[in-house]
This record gives structure tokens, C-alpha cells and sequence, in this order.
């Protein structure tokens, strides 16, 4: 590590964190960057508890107050190791979970589900894991299409009209569906993929998210690890973690060398700036926006460092000009996911 990057990172954990605000009609604040606690408890390789719930509670003090968890991870047992972490705490943070991606309690997945009794069970039920009171931002984890987006939402509404809910969300979520879902109820926040290899919400997603006036907050903006640069082969990961698995097509094979050119790039420019590749990747989804909050996940403390430090670090037209001649939109290969039947269209 260079001095210059240490000087970047000590900087940045001193320095106030910020926050942004996401959505216009039902407007929420929250920390500049969250954190994405998933990895915490399944699918990127083993978890160890003391680490998370330390890992959340340096997140707290570095001001990265935006949690984001889901009753599919683990399954429910992440809602139950952030709530756990938030014994004392939870006055500080911004907390959001998620339903829809049903599971039963020994992992197996029972599909997408939007019905609106189920929308009531699931947040009583993720309420009492988490051991609070209320959830800030309720998301649909993915959208039901056998359910009208009215009748799921408009279970929704009435969460937050019962005060266990203050501010509604959907992921992965298209257009089309986002904008009848905001007829119902104020859409506060978009939760999407979003980062350097994933670019294709520009087209429409984003364009109406900010017509309705509803944030976006990524999820994998550091396209799952590997825009950290920290992966050099699928050996690096774990034998348990699933992107080693064909679910990840950007992981396998030929595909993971183009990416990983990609990414030597990527790193080229960061280490020009004193930065990560990973700080860079993550400062320039913070560059596309104010109306942008990403949740970066990590299950240890030294990479949420990092990525509080890429807040402080700005990019210039120039150096955003040499990332998209690095990293052109259609240069990534492999599909985001290996079955996409999941995600709205």
C-alpha cells in the first residue's frame, strides 16, 4: 500500500460520511454509502458472527448508518444477526429488509410470492427478528407476476399506515411495474444491480426512477467482489461460495479473464488517484448521482474501511472519461445472473 493511499484512507475515516436522500415524495435520508449485510450469512463463502456484528458496529461509527438485510438470507437468520447487532443501536441506523423471495426454514425455495397476506405474515415475521418496532424501508425482494403490483403494494400502504413501516421500495423492478406500484403508493426507493459491469438501467429504469422522483440504491456495485480486484481466479473464492457455481456467469471461465482485464484497468486508473480499484469502481456509481445510495456488502471490517473511503474520493469529467473508455458499457462478459427468469421485464 502506498503512503498516498493510506493518507486517502485515514482521511476518510475521519471525515463525516454524509448523507443523501432518496426519493422526493416519500423521502428518506441516508448515509452517502450503506451497507449490504447478505454475505454476513450465505452465499459468499463461511460467515463468523463476531466478525459481522463488528463489522456492523464500525459501519454505525464511520456514519454508514444504511443497513440492508432480507428474511431470504440465511434463510431469516442475517434479519436475526443484524437485529442482534442493533441491541442499543437501532436510533442509528436507516434499517431495510425485504420479502418476496420465499424460503422455508432449511433453505428450500418456495418462489416469489407478492400476495398480500403474505406481505403482511412476512413483515410481522421479519419485525421479530429484527427485535424492532418499525422498518424503515420495506422492499419487494422481487416482483410476483402472478400478483398485480396494486395488490402487493397496496398490502404494502397499509404496513405503513399501521406504523410497522415508514418508507416502501421494490427490486428489480421494471418501468413499467415501478410506475403502477407508485400510482398505488409514493415508491421511495429502487432497489437494483448497479455498477461499472452492470450498466443497462441507464436505458429506462433510471430515466424513471427520477421522472417519479425515487432514489436508487445499487446492490453489488462492486459487481460482486470483483471490482475490487481482490479476486484473481475462482480459486480465490471458496468452495461453498456461489460464484463459483454457473448461477454467476462472470465468474466462469473465459468470461472471468475478460473481466478480470477489465478490471486491471480499473485498478491502473485507481492507483493514479491513490485509491483502490475497488474505491474507484464505488466512487463512480456515487458520481452518477445524488439520488444514488449504494450498499456495498462486506462481512469484515478492513473492506468496509475501504469502502468508506471511496466517498472522499472525487472524480473529475476527466477521470470519469478515462473509466467509460476503461470499462465500455458492453465490454463485461457473461449475463448478470445465469437464469434471469426472475427479474422483471
Amino acid at each position: 500500500m502506498t503512503h498516498e493511499h493510506e493518507t486517502t484512507t485515514t482521511r476518510a475515516a475521519r471525515a463525516p460520511l454524509g448523507t443523501r436522500t432518496l426519493g422526493t415524495t416519500s423521502p428518506l435520508v441516508v448515509s452517502t454509502i450503506g451497507l449490504g449485510c447478505m454475505g454476513m450469512s450465505e452465499f459468499y463463502g463461511t460467515g463468523d458472527e463476531g466478525d459481522a456484528v463488528a463489522t456492523i458496529h464500525r459501519a454505525v461509527d464511520l456514519g454508514v448508518t444504511f443497513l440492508d438485510t432480507a428474511d431470504m438470507y440465511g434463510p431469516f437468520t442475517n434479519e436475526k444477526l443484524v437485529g442482534r447487532a442493533l441491541v442499543g443501536r437501532r436510533e442509528d441506523v436507516v434499517l431495510a429488509t425485504k420479502f418476496g423471495n420465499e424460503r422455508a426454514e432449511d433453505g428450500t425455495r418456495l418462489g416469489i410470492n407478492g400476495r398480500p397476506d403474505y406481505v403482511r405474515r412476512a413483515a410481522d415475521a421479519s419485525l421479530r427478528r429484527l427485535g424492532v418496532d418499525h422498518i424503515d424501508l420495506y422492499y419487494q425482494h422481487r416482483v410476483d407476476p402472478t400478483v398485480p403490483i396494486e395488490e402487493t403494494v397496496g398490502a404494502m400502504a397499509e404496513l405503513v399506515e399501521a406504523g410497522k413501516v415508514r418508507h416502501l421500495g421494490l427490486s428489480e423492478a421494471s418501468p413499467r411495474t415501478i410506475r403502477r406500484a407508485h400510482a398505488v403508493h409514493p415508491i421511495t426507493a429502487l432497489q437494483t444491480e448497479y455498477s461499472l459491469f452492470t450498466r443497462d438501467i441507464e436505458d429506462e429504469i433510471l430515466p424513471t426512477l427520477r421522472e417519479l422522483g425515487i432514489g436508487l440504491v445499487p446492490y453489488s456495485p462492486l459487481g460482486r467482489g470483483i471490482l475490487t480486484g481482490a479476486i484473481a481466479s475462482a480459486d480465490d473464492l471458496e468452495a461453498g461460495d456461489s460464484r463459483r457455481t454457473a448461477y454467476f456467469p462472470r465468474f466462469q471461465g473465459e468470461a472471468l479473464e475478460a473481466n478480470l482485464a477489465l478490471v486491471g484497468r480499473v485498478r491502473d486508473i485507481a492507483e493514479s488517484k491513490g485509491a483502490t480499484a475497488g474505491q474507484l469502481a464505488l466512487a463512480w456509481v456515487l458520481a452518477r448521482g445524488d439520488d444514488i445510495a449504494p450498499i456495498p456488502g462486506t462481512k469484515r471490517v478492513r473492506y468496509l474501511e475501504e469502502n468508506v473511503g471511496a466517498a472522499s474520493l472525487v472524480l473529475t469529467a476527466d477521470d470519469l472519461a478515462a473509466i467509460d473508455e476503461a470499462v465500455p458499457r458492453d465490454a463485461v462478459q457473461g449475463a448478470r445472473y445465469g437464469d434471469m427468469s426472475s427479474i422483471d421485464a
